[in-house]
């Protein structure tokens, strides 16, 4: 097999002023993973490879650079899913640990679990060696700013609450030499959710799904709504009756809008070494290498 990836960095409104650093981000990201993948080594690795800096870019809404809940808290989501065994790893209302994709693998590979949340998810994080950080190292920008505000005064600068509009989750799927497929996605939630609410990005089958048999999917967008779909699992579905990555992509989506007013955003790579990449938001933020063809993109999709 000729190994291909495509990531994400969230499909939403994306302002002009950080479309070069998405591009960017994303760009690095596929290259890393692809990297992995040439050099022999696993669609896992690729893929944990490819989220892991997107969670470190803090351009992005995942890791270092995600946002604030309305108790001025970063809590963050992600998912690991291995296509070969369905096996899946994943963290929900995560705290103080920079890269939670690394986490997740770790629950997937050293726990009979698959997802552990909040307070549990921290500890089991800090007992495996992960260090722990503050609120202020996951911040940037006006994001930080409202948390030293609300560290004075009890109270956030900007508080908006939460209405489904804005997602730059962060996501990768890849296959590998030996026809593995592998899915990750990472988020830090949407924009003053509550304390304690969980999107799709964990959810297996909504954020992420991956099984050799067909291929790996990872969603972005108005996580609710996702859930209500099960998004990524729809869409490989419909490999197994013959549409090609980009189909499952756009009629998943198109069912995400028609049936529950969803918006987002959904890449996939098939089991063939062929990508898909589809939304409905105003724009997403892509990059692909495709083995089987040699084509490779990075951009923003409009």
């Amino acid at each position: 097999m000729k190994p291909s990836i495509i990531v994400h960095g969230g499909a939403w409104d994306i302002p002009d002023i950080i479309i070069d650093s998405n591009t960017k981000g994303c760009e690095s990201a596929a290259a890393a993973g692809f990297e992995v993948l040439r050099l022999g080594g696993s669609a896992l690795d690729a893929v944990e490879t490819a989220v892991s800096l997107l969670e470190d870019d803090s351009s992005f809404n995942a890791g270092r650079g995600s946002i604030l809940n309305q108790a001025g808290e970063v809590e963050m989501d992600a998912i690991i899913m291995d296509g070969r065994t369905l096996s899946f790893g994943a963290v929900a209302a995560l705290r103080h640990v920079r890269n939670p994709v690394r986490v997740a693998r770790k629950i997937m590979e050293k726990t009979e679990f698959s997802m552990l949340a909040g307070e549990g998810a921290l500890e089991f994080a800090l007992s495996h060696g992960f260090k722990r950080v503050s609120n202020e190292d996951l911040l940037v920008g006006a994001q930080l700013d409202d948390y030293m505000e609300f560290k004075k005064t009890g109270r956030l600068r900007t508080r908006r609450h939460y209405a489904g509009e804005e997602s730059d989750t962060v996501g990768a799927c890849a296959l590998d030499k030996d026809g593995h497929v592998a899915s990750a996605t990472s988020t830090g939630g949407t924009p003053r959710k509550l304390p304690g609410r969980v999107g799709d990005s964990p959810i297996v089958g909504c954020g992420a799904y991956a099984d050799d048999e067909l291929g790996a999917a990872s969603a972005t967008g108005w996580g609710e709504k996702i859930m209500s779909v099960v998004l990524s699992k729809s869409a490989i579905d419909l490999l197994r009756q013959g549409k090609d990555a980009e189909e499952a992509c756009k009629i998943s989506i198109g069912q995400l809008k028609t049936r529950v007013g969803g918006h987002g955003g959904l890449i996939i790579v098939s089991r063939d070494g062929r990508v898909g990449c589809y939304h409905n938001s105003p724009r997403m933020a892509f990059a692909y290498i495709e083995g089987p063809t040699g084509r490779s993109l990075a951009g923003i999709r409009l």
